[in-house]
């Protein structure tokens, strides 16, 4: 795989949640923070995002917003505080239910997607870790033609419910998050990840390592795979990545380990030699923990989203 795919599988848990949403008059919903990420597609009409701590932000027709570390915030018809949507609410299930079952009419002013990615935040890519809390991704024309493409996809699904849709959807929002994270790293400038995996030499090692990261590597063998030589190798990725190669690759084989404990039944032993490690015990050394506990919480965090969304209180006023 590679790092971004990697980088995403490492925290995925679960199946996607995605509403669509139909508003109309004076509206406004707090989402409180929680394990995960969530996003915005507005596709009639126009919002505000207020994030906790964060400058407003300003969403039109077309406009896609992603929180990737489940920010607080508030979702509103105009830049309200986050204080004053709190002041009177009606619990968030309540106002999904009377959103959803609105039908489109003339009176209809603002329709989105909205949706929630469980995320298990224990062990974070850093690639993931480096994301701001909002990333807005305005719509430009001709700009993220694939974003664009699986946005208009998504919202077709969640419209009709066509045959196949309990595959179609949780398929679409995970290529949704995918392409939201590419269209960031294509527009950011000055983030460590983008100018890491924008860069062929550090790029070349990065990939090797998640291609196959129970061979034996060396300095030297990822400096050949890169074609350069070894120091520099070391200096382009220890500056680009924020630490020496086999001190990421190490770090890389336990999320690893700690991933395929979480989502596989793998005994230790399959999971040392399938992610590079000659003994199983070295596990506890770098998970601080022993595997079976390890495996044992990770399972408790998995069910959990199975459990209630995120908790919210919303206040609504329609005309």
């Amino acid at each position: 795989m590679d790092v971004v795919s990697d980088a995403i599988s490492a925290v995925h848990l679960g199946h996607p949640w995605s509403h669509r949403l139909r508003m109309s008059g004076s509206w406004r919903t707090r989402q409180d923070p929680y394990d995960g990420a969530g996003f915005y597609v507005v596709l009639k009409g126009h919002g505000w995002l207020l994030s906790d701590g964060g400058a407003p932000v300003s969403l039109g027709v077309g406009d896609a917003v992603l929180l990737p570390h489940g920010t607080g915030h508030v979702i509103a018809d105009s830049p309200v505080d986050a204080a004053i949507a709190a002041e009177t609410a009606v619990p968030f299930e309540q106002w999904l239910a009377e959103t959803g079952q609105r039908e489109r009419s003339d009176r209809t002013e603002t329709e989105m997607l909205c949706g929630t990615y469980w995320l298990d935040c224990s062990r974070m890519h850093p690639l993931m870790a480096e994301l701001p809390e909002v990333v807005h991704l305005p719509h430009r024309v001709g700009s993220h033609v694939e974003l664009r493409a699986a946005i208009d996809l998504l919202a077709g699904e969640l419209d009709e419910r066509r045959p196949g849709s309990c595959i179609a959807l949780p398929n679409l929002l995970d290529l949704l998050l995918v392409y939201m994270i590419r269209s960031w790293m294509t527009e950011t400038s000055g983030g460590a990840w983008p100018g890491a995996l924008g860069d062929p030499v550090t790029a070349s090692a990065l990939r090797a390592m998640h291609s196959n990261p129970g061979a034996p590597w060396s300095v030297d063998r990822l400096a050949a795979e890169a074609g350069v030589s070894r120091p520099t190798l070391a200096r382009r990725f220890a500056t680009l990545v924020g630490r020496p190669p086999m001190a990421y690759l190490t770090w890389w084989r336990v999320i690893l380990a700690a991933t395929l404990l979480r989502d596989t039944p793998d005994t230790l032993a399959t999971i040392a030699g399938r992610v590079g490690y000659g003994s199983p015990y070295a596990f506890e050394r770098e998970l601080g923990t022993t595997p079976g506990r390890y495996r044992a919480q990770a399972a408790d965090r998995s069910a959990s989203v199975t459990g209630p969304r995120p908790t919210s209180r919303t206040h609504r006023q329609t005309h």
